[in-house]
């Protein structure tokens, strides 16, 4: 058996074991930290990998026609996806206090999906294990959410992404049609072919990328396919907030970078393709930046930031060449790191203060000097300080877009990233206008909080951590990134 499923398997046993009887909270967290533990290890063998490629493989046919198998691997890309993983699952479930064991359960589920879907290898898997991440967290929102109307909500975000799915599924089958060998029709993503320009099917190739973007992009929130995400992150419980924007929202950016960008090579640079983008990436960055800036609840200010970074992300990928790519895979890191660790501290004052609203707050730091530190930290990551990992993502992203500007001149591209520079500045306005709301000036309400205990510190200094190491430096996973996607 691979190491790769077991750490699949891990979270499903410990939610087996969980639903059984076992002991909630010990069984939960034993399980994701033995997932990060052997990630971890995987990660560091891997940096030994002779040429790169995938590693720890392991196959299972499941049918012969077409070929579909339960196959598992990985490279750089999926080993950083899966640390991601089991780093946000072992802080969203540490953070669990006084909670039904139903907690435990769609946690670990949530994390099982997404780790099948990063650490699969066959297009049918890939897929089936991200619907069923999906499962539970729908659920979640639906009979545990926050709001009065967390059930419309879940409705919402049923129709949007089954939508989104079915457009995907769309594009997947167009990716196996055109791409499997000539023995036979194929799932298997590592059989698949790059397609060939010159192929007879090359004029139907741009349209099936475009849908593979319509598919994944809604999954992300691409703009204008974005409704379904703030509502949801909103309304989320704490855990299924992290592990949903934190994780579960990266699978359409990974499917996009794992199977449309090397099986349709070039295709992402086909004018109207990339220009149709930029103009979507722009309304996330643009637009969402504007409808944050006007939130006055955290958690709605949260979560519509994190709709408004997913165009940086793209914006790596619309540059088309390796750099931007290494910038939007690093950048996927360490904004599932830092809004894991925003929501975490937005749900501690959630449970603690009973409101979220600005104008009921102020003062809390106080009281409450740690989480005021703490929080200011998440803050500046979330901003894209120097020194800490969003920045290092952000930068390798520009860089990317504006490589080709000594060959081609200056183009959309240059000045949609000049535009999104202004995401930046925007960013720095409602993040540390929400600070100074929540933590400083006077308490008008009376209401205050006291610093959480050292357990529930541990998933804070976790995050955290993991944001300064990288931020230090970013060889640490860029050497991961690298050996799947290329240096330059």
């Amino acid at each position: 058996m691979s190491p790769l499923e077991i750490i699949i398997l891990l979270p499903i046993l410990a939610a087996l074991a969980v639903w059984l009887g076992a002991p909630a909270r010990l069984t939960s967290l034993t399980a994701s930290l033995a997932g990060l533990v052997l990630t971890l290890v995987l990660a560091v063998q891997y940096q030994s990998h002779p040429g790169g490629g995938m590693a720890f493989t392991s196959a299972h046919t499941v049918l012969a026609h077409p070929h579909i198998q339960f196959a598992v691997g990985a490279d750089g890309l999926s080993l950083t996806m899966a640390l991601l993983t089991t780093l946000i699952t072992s802080a969203a479930l540490w953070s669990i206090v006084d909670k039904e064991r139903i907690y435990y359960i769609a946690s670990l589920l949530i994390s099982a999906g997404a780790l099948g879907a990063f650490l699969t290898t066959d297009i049918f898997f890939i897929y089936s294990f991200h619907e069923l991440a999906l499962i539970p967290t729908l659920l979640m929102i639906a009979l545990h959410g926050h709001g009065e109307d967390r059930r419309a909500v879940a409705w919402k975000i049923t129709i949007y992404l089954g939508v989104g799915s079915l457009v995907l599924l769309a594009g997947l089958l167009g990716v196996i049609w055109y791409c499997s060998p000539a023995s036979g029709l194929t799932f298997d993503l590592l059989a698949l072919k790059p397609f060939d320009p010159q192929g007879k099917f090359a004029a139907y190739v741009p349209a099936n990328f475009f849908i593979l973007l319509i598919g994944f992009g809604t999954l992300v929130s691409l703009f204008p396919f974005h409704a379904w995400a703030a509502p949801a992150y909103a309304s989320a419980p704490t855990p299924v907030a992290m592990l949903h924007a934190g994780v579960l929202k990266k699978f359409g950016l990974y499917g996009l970078i794992r199977i449309a960008l090397p099986l349709f090579p070039d295709v992402i640079l086909t004018p109207w393709i990339q220009q149709a983008l930029l103009l979507m990436l722009l309304g996330n960055i643009l637009v969402v930046g504007f409808i944050t800036i006007h939130q006055r609840r955290l958690d709605e200010m949260l979560a519509n930031s994190s709709v408004m970074h997913m165009g940086y992300i793209f914006l790596g990928l619309a540059a088309g060449n390796a750099l931007g790519q290494n910038g939007a895979v690093l950048l996927m890191f360490a904004h599932g790191i830092s809004i894991a660790l925003l929501f975490l501290l937005c749900g501690k004052l959630r449970s603690n203060l009973g409101t979220l609203e600005f104008s009921k707050l102020g003062g809390l730091a106080t009281n409450a000097p740690f989480l005021s530190l703490i929080f200011g930290f998440a803050t500046f990551a979330s901003i894209g300080l120097p020194g800490l990992a969003n920045f290092a993502g952000e930068i390798l992203v520009f860089l990317g877009a504006f490589q080709s500007f000594g060959e081609q001149g200056f183009g959309m591209i240059h000045v949609a990233t000049i535009l999104s520079l202004w995401g930046v500045v925007m960013s720095a306005v409602y993040m540390l206008r929400a600070y100074r709301k929540i933590f400083f000036g006077e308490a008008t309400t009376g209401r205050f909080i006291t610093d959480p205990t050292t357990a529930q510190r541990i998933p804070m200094f976790l995050l955290a951590a993991v944001l300064l190491a990288v931020g230090c430096q970013p060889s640490l996973l860029l050497n991961l990134i690298q050996s799947a996607i290329g240096a330059k």
